[in-house]
């Protein structure tokens, strides 16, 4: 296993607490050139990258009227930008051995949206939809790219809607499950993408979201 991160201290203290052969991969995903850089010498040096697990993302919460320019940017790299920055630079490699998982992580936000975040929607959509452009390019050398759609999991992201007890409320009573997300079920749908059982399965959102998405 392989993790990546900006901040070399905490990447380093994940790594410890994962232990067995997990690597460290520091380098800004938001940065194109870095990125393609990063992967090739890893590939090069130390060996292939099978799955590919896109997880980058931010929040930025404020009225679309007021919502700043500069973090109108910063979500569309970090959210957008690295899962093509990343996705591309391994694509290449697993495109010459004509196999390879790409697992991007999208949002229930890809299909819905609510006040206050009408960028993240938009970035969320894009992942999407760019994860069905990759299933279109590159089913054809054997890889299968598609993606995670997490409904409301209670995350450090997501801690000022948690803590909200009138939004916690509401969500309660809008996902038919009754109850936020646990992080570890996503772990099945990830599983699931990035083993053999999904060898057919390409350029698809899966939903994992207690039912929000299915319910009026």
């Amino acid at each position: 296993m392989v993790l990546n991160g900006r901040n070399r201290e905490k990447l380093a203290e994940v790594t410890s607490i994962m232990g067995g052969k997990t690597r460290q991969l520091a380098f800004d995903v938001t940065d194109y050139a870095e990125a393609r850089c990063t992967i090739d010498s890893f590939e090069r040096e130390v060996g292939a990258i099978d799955i590919l697990v896109n997880n980058a993302g931010i929040q930025h919460r404020s009225p679309l009227e007021n919502f700043p320019e500069d973090a109108f940017q910063q979500l569309l790299k970090t959210n957008v930008a690295s899962v093509f920055n990343v996705g591309q630079a391994v694509a290449r490699h697993m495109i010459a051995r004509r196999m390879g998982k790409i697992v991007n992580i999208a949002s229930v936000q890809s299909a819905l949206a609510r006040p206050g975040i009408a960028p993240y929607t938009a970035t969320k959509g894009a992942v999407a939809n760019l994860t069905k452009g990759m299933a279109t390019d590159w089913a054809g050398y054997g890889l299968q790219c598609n993606a995670i759609a997490p409904g409301y999991f209670d995350t450090p992201l997501n801690a000022a809607l948690v803590n909200d007890l009138s939004f916690s409320s509401w969500l309660e009573k809008r996902t038919p499950a009754g109850r936020w997300g646990r992080i570890e079920e996503l772990t099945g749908a990830c599983v699931f993408l990035a083993s053999d059982a999904s060898s057919f399965v390409n350029g698809h959102i899966l939903y994992v979201d207690g039912g929000i998405t299915a319910s009026l």
